[in-house]
C-alpha cells in the first residue's frame, strides 16, 4: 500500500466526522438558513477543527454567500474543500536542512505522544533517504526513554549517544553534537525530556540545550519539533500553545492519526497557531512516518 493509500485509510475516521456529515447536511437541506449553518458550525467543531478556525471557515461562509459564491447547501461542500485546502497549503511546510554541517533537529513533547517512537521512525526516513544519522538520548529522566531510543538505533541501523540514567542532558547533546561534527553526519536527532508542560524547569533546560548546540553550530538547531498526539484532538492544540512558550517551536509531528476521528486538528494547528505541520504518522509501521504534504492530505480527507 502506497502512503497515499494509508493516508486516505487512516483519515477513515475523521471522514465520517466529518466529510461525511457535511454531505449529510447538504442533503438534507433545501435552502441555506439559520438552522443549516447552525449544523455546519457544530460539524466542524465536533471534529476537532477548533473553535477559532471553525469561526473563521464561518465568517468565509457567510461572506461567501453574500458574494453569491455560495447559493445553495450544494455549493458548501466545495467552497469548504477549497477553503480548507487554502489554509493547510499556506506557508513552508517542508522539513528544514542545514545548508553544510549536520542537521540538528530537536524534538519535544509530553510524555505519551510517542515521541521516542517518532524519533525512530523519523531515523529510518533519513536512513532511507541515505542520510548518515545520529540519535542523542537526552531525556535522561527515564531510564526507558534511554532503552527505547537505543532499541531503535538498532532497528535503523544508526548510532545512539546515550549516558547514565539521571545525567545532564545537555552534555548528552553536547558529546552528540561533537560525534556528528567528527563524523560529518547528516542529521542528528535529538531527544529531549518528556516532562509535562507545567513544569517550569523544561524551559531552563531546553535553553542549556539550545546553549550548548549553538556554540558547536551556530545555526543550529535547524529545527525543534514538537510531537503531538492527533487522538486527543482540542488538547494537541493546546499542548501545541503552551510549548510556544517555552521553546521556538519550528513545526509539528501529528502522530497517530490512523486512531482518531480527530484528524481535523492538522486545520486547528495549521490556521490557529500559524504552525506548520512537518509530519505526520498514519500506523505503527517504521514507515509509516512522512512528511506532511498539504495537498494530498486534503485529497484524502475529502475523497469520497
Amino acid at each position: 500500500m502506497g502512503f497515499f493509500n494509508k493516508l486516505k485509510s487512516s483519515l477513515t475516521k475523521t471522514r465520517k466526522s466529518f466529510t461525511e456529515k457535511i454531505e449529510q447536511l447538504v442533503i438534507g437541506y433545501a435552502d441555506i438558513n439559520d438552522e443549516c449553518l447552525d449544523e455546519l458550525e457544530e460539524i466542524l467543531i465536533s471534529a476537532d477543527v477548533g473553535v477559532h478556525t471553525t469561526m473563521k471557515l464561518m465568517d468565509d461562509v457567510r461572506s461567501g454567500i453574500k458574494k453569491k459564491e455560495i447559493n445553495s447547501p450544494q455549493d458548501l461542500h466545495p467552497f469548504l474543500i477549497k477553503h480548507i485546502s487554502t489554509i493547510l497549503s499556506s506557508g513552508e511546510n517542508s522539513p528544514a536542512a542545514a545548508l553544510t554541517g549536520p542537521t540538528v533537529i530537536l524534538v519535544i513533547g509530553v510524555n505519551g505522544v510517542g515521541k521516542t517512537t517518532t524519533i525512530g521512525k523519523l531515523a529510518k526516513y533519513y536512513k532511507n533517504e541515505n542520510k548518515s544519522v545520529i540519535l542523542a538520548a537526552a531525556d535522561t529522566f527515564r531510564a526507558a526513554a534511554i532503552d527505547q531510543l537505543q532499541i531503535w538505533g538498532k532497528r535503523a541501523n544508526v548510532d545512539v549517544i546515550a549516558h547514565g540514567e539521571g545525567a545532564d542532558p545537555a552534555a548528552v547533546v553536547f558529546d552528540a553534537v561533537k560525534a556528528a561534527i567528527s563524523r560529518q553526519t547528516d542529521i542528528l536527532i535529538i531527544d529531549t525530556a518528556g516532562r509535562l508542560h507545567t513544569k517550569t524547569n523544561l524551559m531552563d533546560e531546553l535553553n542549556k540545550m539550545y546553549r550548548v548546540i549553538k556554540r558547536e553550530i551556530p545555526a543550529a538547531p535547524h529545527e525543534t519539533l514538537l510531537v503531538l498526539d492527533a487522538t486527543t484532538g482540542q488538547n494537541a492544540i493546546h499542548q501545541a500553545e503552551l510549548f510556544t512558550k517555552a521553546a521556538p517551536i519550528s513545526g509539528v509531528i501529528l502522530t497517530k492519526l490512523d486512531g482518531t476521528a480527530k484528524g481535523g486538528v492538522v486545520v486547528g494547528i495549521k490556521e490557529a497557531l500559524s504552525m506548520p505541520v512537518k509530519w505526520i504518522g498514519v500506523g505503527e509501521g517504521e514507515d509509516d512516518l512522512q512528511p506532511f504534504n498539504a495537498e494530498e492530505f486534503a485529497a484524502a480527507l475529502f475523497e469520497k
